[in-house]
This record gives C-alpha cells, sequence and structure tokens, in this order.
C-alpha cells in the first residue's frame, strides 16, 4: 500500500457532545484522538507562531462543532470558541495518530512539543 493511501482517510466520526474524533484510515487503521490532544496541538499559526515545532497548548475549548474536509489533504475543524484556522494535514493527523498510540495522551502532553511533519 502506497504511504499516501495509508495517510488518506477513509471515514471520518466526530459525534456531537462526544470527546474524540474517530478516523479509520487507508490500511484500516483506525484512530481515535481525544479532543483535548487535537486541540492541544493545533498546527495553526495563531497557535504555534511561526517556530518548527508543535507545542500542547492546555485549557482550551473542547467542543468540536464542525468539521470540513480541506480539499484532498486536510480536515478543518471549528470549535465552539470560534477557533476554526487549523488545518489539520492528513499526514499530519496521521502522524499524531501513531505517536498517541505509542505514547498514550498523557505521554504525548508529557512530550509538549512535536516536530512539523
Amino acid at each position: 500500500m502506497a504511504a499516501s493511501d495509508r495517510e488518506r482517510p477513509t471515514h471520518v466520526q466526530a459525534p456531537h457532545g462526544g470527546r474524540a474524533l474517530d478516523i479509520t484510515w487507508g490500511d484500516a487503521k483506525r484512530i481515535s484522538y481525544p479532543h483535548e490532544i487535537i486541540r492541544g496541538f493545533c498546527p495553526c499559526a495563531s497557535c504555534q507562531g511561526h517556530s518548527g515545532s508543535i507545542r500542547f497548548i492546555p485549557g482550551q475549548n473542547l467542543d468540536l462543532r464542525e468539521l470540513e474536509q480541506v480539499g484532498n489533504y486536510a480536515l478543518g475543524l471549528t470549535w465552539a470558541d470560534g477557533h476554526n484556522s487549523g488545518i489539520y494535514s492528513f499526514r499530519y493527523l496521521r502522524a499524531l495518530g501513531e505517536l498517541l498510540e505509542a505514547q498514550g495522551a498523557e505521554g504525548l502532553k508529557a512530550l509538549g512539543e512535536l516536530p512539523r511533519v
């Protein structure tokens, strides 16, 4: 399977009132992303500036209101506080999910900083 197929979601689910975004990937791997992780590691410039890494920012609004596909490469998320400038590339989401599975949510937060992919 090509890496690009592996990094392409086949199903995305984010139930209203839920606390996790679930993605099934092209290789049938299913990863559940807690809102705290996905919002805390928001890759947008207003959250991260223009540094070479992505810092975990705690204490953000975790009520996911909308999600939309951005082209053929990313998801755009809108949170209840109106924050919607984070564009999460499929490649970034897959890498974040693999780190989440390896480290767990608390371990990932403890890392505090991730490289940009």
